[in-house]
């Protein structure tokens, strides 16, 4: 069984015991959340949700609040003189996720 849980305006395919990395949600580490369930996958048994599927839920716990890799940014004007250089990383969440709830 797998279920498809939407978070951070991006949708991932996970199943009971994996490990994934999301966008921030703000929970602490060692924290249970509840994360909102697109669609359900059983063998033959499949519940898509309109826009998500009632009466399941997805449960998963925080592991660690942490950062993504680095990106560089590079800002150039030709003939201008003007260059500028920046870097980011997104802030991240890597959770468990623990049970699915059909």
């Amino acid at each position: 069984m797998y279920a498809v849980v939407e978070t951070g305006g991006k949708q991932y395919k996970v199943e009971a015991g994996d490990v994934i990395f999301i966008e921030k949600t703000g929970a602490a580490e060692g924290e249970k959340i509840n994360l909102d369930v697109v669609a359900i996958i059983d063998g033959e048994n499949s519940k898509i949700g309109a826009p998500l599927v009632e009466g399941a839920s997805v449960t998963a716990e925080v592991l660690a609040n942490t950062k993504g890799k680095k990106i560089r940014i590079f800002k150039y004007k030709s003939k201008k003189g003007y260059h500028k250089r920046q870097g980011h990383r997104q802030p991240l969440d890597k959770i468990s996720i623990s049970e699915i709830k059909a």
